[in-house]
């Protein structure tokens, strides 16, 4: 039997390995991209974001591949296959991270838009129900507050209007937009136009009640936030002292921190501090965190 079969066929192997693996993640990063995009898409709509989400991808992907060979040359080295496997595991733990970043920043985005569609709802319904006394329709209330221009509610109130002007019926359109936004306030607010409309109520009282609920909810919120704050500073400073120490350490005496880097035990403590600063953040978030 030939001595170069042997070779040949461990070759032959590894390069069908390679080729299965390659072709997994095709369609991996595929099927990632088309979810990405059309997600995106829709976050880009619900918060009045004009960007293309093929240029955010193309930016994510830029900037986990930057991270990768970033925390591959810290971590691991060309040098050996250990300092090969760490380097290339720590790179992609890091990519994964930067990918799932923009969700993240998208998320908070979306919450701090709402909170303020919340903060002008109460002089939103306030004007509205000035504007009813004053004779107005429901749909000239609608346009009373859209001619302020105060976004986001004003886009909001704008699109709902937009879909009256279309043809789609009244009851349809709030409810869009009460899914659309997603804010309790607003769902009471449709809530009391859909059974005023129904029964024939005095919507300008309504209005007028419902803006004090929520004006005394965001009251009482705003006391929570005070009293709660120490507790989120300091679950802050908590979170961000091991990066700082790392990061003075890593200044002061860099050999080290670099063995420390591309070390197994190293790696091993930094995963359990980013486990344990995790569960730490989220268990101070849900007591910090009430519902009123």
């Amino acid at each position: 039997m030939p001595m170069w079969i042997v070779p040949s066929l461990f070759a032959l192997c590894a390069f069908l390995m390679g080729w299965v693996v390659l072709r997994m993640l095709g369609d991996a990063e595929e099927s990632y991209a088309s979810e990405y995009t059309s997600d995106t898409a829709r976050q880009f709509e619900e918060l009045f974001l004009f960007i293309s989400p093929a240029q955010m991808l193309a930016i994510s992907r830029t900037v986990a591949t930057i991270v990768f060979f970033l925390l591959f040359f810290i971590a691991g080295d060309l040098e050996s296959v250990a300092g090969f496997v760490r380097g290339f595991i720590t790179g992609g733990v890091g990519a994964v991270g930067t990918l799932f970043t923009q969700r993240v920043i998208l998320k908070v985005l979306k919450i701090r838009r709402l909170e303020r569609f919340n903060n002008q709802l109460v002089d939103g319904l306030t004007n509205m129900s000035n504007a009813l006394k004053a004779g107005f329709s429901i749909q000239q209330a609608f346009e009373v507050v859209v001619e302020e221009g105060q976004s986001p509610i004003a886009q909001e109130f704008a699109v709902f209007l937009q879909q009256l002007r279309v043809g789609v019926r009244f009851e349809e359109a709030l409810d869009d937009m009460d899914k659309r936004v997603g804010s309790e306030d607003l769902t009471l607010m449709a809530q009391a136009i859909e059974i005023s409309r129904q029964t024939g109520g005095n919507l300008t009282e309504v209005f007028d009640r419902i803006a004090h609920t929520i004006r005394e909810r965001r009251r009482i919120e705003g006391k929570i936030k005070s009293l709660t704050a120490q507790g989120k500073i300091q679950g802050r400073i908590v979170s961000f002292i091991p990066l700082v120490l790392g990061g003075f350490l890593y200044v002061y005496d860099p050999a080290m921190m670099i063995g420390f880097f591309r070390s197994v035990s190293g790696i091993v403590i930094l995963l359990i501090i980013l486990l344990m600063m995790m569960c730490g953040g989220f268990f101070i978030r849900k007591i910090v965190n009430i519902d009123v």
